[in-house]
């Protein structure tokens, strides 16, 4: 052998046996044997169409949320006031106008009636007519603040509250007398308009306005009863617009009174096309 081969023999490691080779390739077999082999991961893929399934299936099960019934709206409830009161009245006032002014006038157990046409004929019904409404033999005066005023004054009256107001105001100071004050005693003169004098329905809505405007009106909780300044009060049918009853009266000599035993006259007044027999 040369020194070439002689150096490669010292250097390379000497070729294994047989036998080391059988040894190992049959540890190394039965070690690839022993080992788990490895899970195959498949990737997850989901349709839409099975997830949209799904999503369907879960809401089904979800209890059903209630929904809200819409909330009705509240009535409004109108209040009534003093004021709506008499205005509506004045509206209603217009409207009427027939044959006979029919005034009712109690106190205590006792009430009598007038009739009163356009042309001042008037009927009257009372104890001493037993029931029955008797004409009367002549035309009879209309008081207010003292003073005498004919139907044809009456008629004249004007139909603006303001001026109705002012004219009544002129009359009460030359009358001289106002013993209430001369807001007060005007004030009544406009209530005799609605009550107890056959004022065209022009003139009393002009009334019923002006009544209105006086500070302190105020309405009862019936809706139908106006409280005014003073004491007194007004209560008006809201279907007719008429007076059914007021807490005032006048005497003879146009100035309000109270019977012997304290009782309050109550008068009420109204428009209409019937006479009793």
């Amino acid at each position: 052998m040369d020194d070439l081969q002689t150096l490669r023999a010292a250097l390379l490691p000497a070729e294994p046996t047989p036998d080391v080779v059988d040894r190992s390739r049959h540890r190394l077999r039965n070690r690839m044997l022993a080992a788990p082999r490895p899970r195959r991961v498949r990737p997850l893929v989901i349709g839409v169409g099975v997830v949209a399934a799904a999503a369907a299936v879960v809401v089904a099960t979800l209890p059903a949320t209630p929904v809200p019934e819409p909330v009705p709206p509240q009535a409004v409830v109108p209040v009534s006031t003093g004021q709506a009161i008499l205005l509506a009245a004045a509206e209603r006032a217009q409207t009427g106008g027939r044959t006979y002014w029919h005034v009712t006038t109690k106190v205590g157990g006792e009430a009598w009636e007038y009739w009163t046409k356009a042309d001042g004929h008037e009927w009257y019904r009372g104890a001493k007519t037993h029931g029955k409404a008797v004409l009367q033999p002549q035309v009879r005066p209309f008081r207010m603040f003292g003073a005498e005023l004919t139907l044809g004054q009456i008629q004249a009256l004007p139909t603006e509250p303001a001026a109705l107001r002012a004219w009544l105001t002129d009359s009460v100071k030359r009358s001289g007398s106002y013993p209430g004050g001369l807001d007060l005693t005007v004030l009544q003169a406009l209530i005799s308009l609605v009550t107890a004098v056959p004022a065209p329905p022009a003139v009393q809505a002009a009334a019923f306005r002006a009544i209105a405007a006086y500070p302190g009106v105020s309405a009862d909780p019936d809706g139908r009863t106006v409280q005014l300044p003073g004491g007194g009060h007004l209560t008006i049918d809201p279907s007719t617009g008429t007076v059914t009853g007021a807490s005032m009266y006048l005497d003879a000599k146009g100035t309000p009174v109270k019977s012997v035993d304290g009782d309050g006259y109550t008068v009420s007044g109204e428009w209409t096309d019937d006479l009793p027999k």
